[in-house]
């Protein structure tokens, strides 16, 4: 099929590349010239293991094409896919003007039999809009359906190419025909594809990711109140992962979820239940315990200094809200990093991929960026760990000691065992599980 995916952001590219990947001759379009140019030499704007090779191939073999031009890739287009963001609006909605500009865009292009389909994560009764929009623009009624995205940063070609399930809001058997041939390669495991209403569709993505963002949310109260009555988290959660009703996915304690789709989501469902007169006070309760929860190190780090870390040094391993991925929206790096620099710390940072977007943000306010994680505690006072990249698990504690001035350690990912931590001499402070000092005799 041809298909034309406008918006070359996470999921607009990811989408574009791996439906092309599929065989599919797929354009995506953009309205950032600079971007599009970069794309054609084969450079990607986001970090996604795997992705960089898959645009260069699938670009290099005529699959995949990118542009500015609606007018040029929408004529001929099978499938016109919306993937444009829709970030927070000041209300707590998603911000839609540029799904609207989209649709405005591609109304005088479409061909009568394309079926535009609306990638973004919009609120329930948008695609409804679009079909009324494009009704009005058009003259006709056109086949609009929904096919929300249920990508992991980290792993999202994996997730795109192997799928739990495809949800599709569809109104016609055309619609239905068209995405079922579409996604046809990504379901011969017998994964289902789930034809639904629209407003089902888009409902389905908004309360899948608040549900996982609840079970974090709650996993990480329960880790609080294991500090205050001496029983240890892990143990815990084991004891409850084994539930098969619970289960172990997203039952981990740390610093609580960020990023560009938890946060927002929660907000957008819980802007539009209060739209409809509804009190959502379970997804208040997520936002307001995942907001607290970001900054639980910098609690235990004022706890441990008495709040009086001018002039200490801080070595920072993570910046970015998780691993395999550059994206710091929301990271829990961020509240650190305010808080040290408020108080007048001095700071020593690494991270394998966020390092850049966090100068950016930051610039000289952080001290040193380095490009290895032992360059980033040579003489500091203490080391605050943010995020769980898979080269910070098992550090040569001797080595990492010898480096410190202070063997301190403020965990947020639940890196490392109590015991090892104890007996290589470390005062070790981490999430829902009891502090471990040093002996100082």
């Amino acid at each position: 099929m041809k298909l034309a995916v406008i918006g070359t952001g996470y999921v607009g590219l990811v989408t574009g590349t791996c439906f092309s990947d599929l065989g599919n001759d797929v354009t995506c379009i953009d309205v950032n010239q600079a971007k599009v140019e970069g794309l054609k030499q084969g450079i990607i704007p986001i970090y996604e293991p795997g992705l960089s090779e898959l645009v260069l191939r699938n670009h290099e073999e005529g699959r995949l094409s990118f542009t500015t031009s609606v007018a040029e890739a929408v004529p001929d287009a099978d499938v016109v896919y919306i993937a444009v963001g829709t970030p927070q609006s000041d209300s707590g909605a998603a911000d839609l003007s540029a799904v609207w500009k989209v649709v405005e865009d591609i109304a005088p292009h479409l061909r009568e039999d394309a079926v535009v389909v609306v990638k973004s994560t919009v609120p329930v009764g948008t695609n409804g809009k679009v079909f009324d929009l494009l009704q009005k623009l058009t003259g006709r009624e056109c086949h609009v359906a929904s096919n929300p995205e249920f990508l992991k940063e980290g792993s999202a070609i994996d997730d795109f190419m192997y799928p739990d399930r495809v949800v599709c809001g569809v109104r016609n058997k055309k619609s239905e025909e068209i995405l079922r041939q579409l996604h046809a390669p990504l379901l011969r495991t017998a994964k289902p594809i789930l034809f639904m209403s629209p407003e089902s569709s888009e409902l389905t993505k908004y309360a899948a990711n608040a549900m996982l963002a609840t079970k974090i949310s709650f996993i990480n109260e329960i880790a609080n109140l294991s500090e205050k009555v001496g029983a240890d988290i892990n143990d815990v959660r084991i004891g409850m992962g084994h539930d098969q009703r619970i289960g172990f996915q997203f039952l981990f304690p740390g610093l609580g979820y960020g990023g560009s789709c938890f946060p927002k989501d929660v907000r957008a469902l819980t802007s539009l239940s209060e739209t409809l007169d509804l009190e959502p006070r379970i997804m208040r309760a997520v936002d307001e315990v995942n907001v607290h929860q970001r900054s639980s190190l910098v609690r235990k780090i004022d706890a441990h200094y008495k709040g009086d870390v001018a002039g200490k040094t801080f070595g920072v391993w993570g910046l970015a809200f998780k691993p395999k991925t550059d994206d710091i929206r929301e990271a829990p790096a961020l509240d650190l990093l305010q808080y040290l620099i408020e108080k007048g710390a001095k700071i020593m940072v690494h991270d394998p991929e966020a390092m850049e977007n966090i100068r950016a943000m930051f610039g000289d306010k952080i001290n040193k960026y380095c490009e290895n994680v032992l360059e980033a505690v040579e003489g500091v006072d203490c080391l605050a760990i943010n995020t769980e990249w898979n080269e910070y698990r098992t550090p040569d504690f001797k080595q990492l000691k010898a480096k410190m001035k202070e063997a301190v350690i403020f965990d947020g990912r639940n890196l490392f065992d109590l015991e090892i931590l104890e007996q290589a001499g470390f005062t070790y402070y981490s999430v829902g599980r009891r502090p471990v000092k040093a002996d100082r005799s």
